[in-house]
């Protein structure tokens, strides 16, 4: 099997206006422009209103386009919700599903980010399928459970490596400064790859990437982790010194 090339994705959340936006992509396509032969793929998920912006300051460089979230229905009587067919439209490739910012605000079920991973799949979207527990799911002995229940009620039929991406973001993790130990991680995408077996046939092949509070003092310890493909990166890829930098950890 070949081996899994790195995904950093920058999930820019709530979060930009336009001129910081067409800055921050302009500079890191730049970067990746001029940086030849790297050993990752680089992502941006900006907010809905700056897709079309950024996708064409992007045009033509190695940086790849991705949404936030998207509906399970193309189109219709859906006020504020945005279908995977206007992702595409925008120029995505990715569509990031089921954060644990979804669950927990909109309270989005395993069921329905299945359902809009599928829809994600009939438009030639790759899903990056977010799990992760609580610290009180992690204190009461429960997060391996939680995350192997996420991923069996949140993987819809047809998934397989080259259209789903699954992110490992600890709850507690998320925007606090705390960051899971290396054997932590190691412990849980090991227990990830082992699910995935369970229900793909190619879960060998499937990149699994960690978040939660990644920066570039911890990313190369990271990133070095057996069965961590890479990073889904929120507050630190706001920046593009630091969301390079990131990437730059990758070997």
């Amino acid at each position: 099997m070949a081996e899994r090339r790195k995904l950093i994705a920058g999930n820019w959340k709530m979060n930009g206006l336009k001129a910081d936006g067409l800055d921050l992509a302009s500079s890191l396509a730049g970067r990746l422009n001029g940086a030849g032969a790297v050993p990752f793929d680089m992502l941006v998920c900006p907010p809905f209103p700056l897709l079309f912006p950024v996708g064409e300051a992007i045009k033509g460089s190695p940086l790849a386009l991705g949404g936030q979230d998207c509906s399970f229905k193309t189109s219709g009587a859906h006020t504020g919700d945005v279908s995977p067919v206007m992702l595409k439209d925008a120029g995505c490739a990715f569509v990031i599903l089921g954060h644990s910012e979804r669950r927990a605000d909109h309270g989005e079920s395993d069921a329905l980010v299945a359902a809009k991973a599928k829809a994600a799949h009939a438009e030639g979207l790759v899903a990056i399928i977010c799990v992760g527990e609580t610290e009180a799911q992690r204190d009461a002995g429960q997060a391996e459970s939680v995350v192997a229940g996420q991923l069996a009620g949140s993987l819809p039929e047809g998934a397989n490596a080259s259209n789903t991406v699954i992110a490992y973001e600890p709850v507690w993790a998320i925007g606090t400064g705390k960051t899971a130990t290396p054997d932590d991680v190691r412990a849980m995408h090991a227990h990830i790859r082992a699910e995935l077996g369970k229900a793909l046939s190619d879960a060998g092949a499937v990149r699994v990437l960690y978040g939660g509070s990644v920066k570039p003092s911890n990313a190369a310890e990271l990133m070095a982790v057996e069965n961590v493909d890479g990073a889904l990166v929120g507050g630190a890829s706001l920046k593009a010194e630091d969301f390079w930098a990131i990437a730059a950890a990758c070997r």
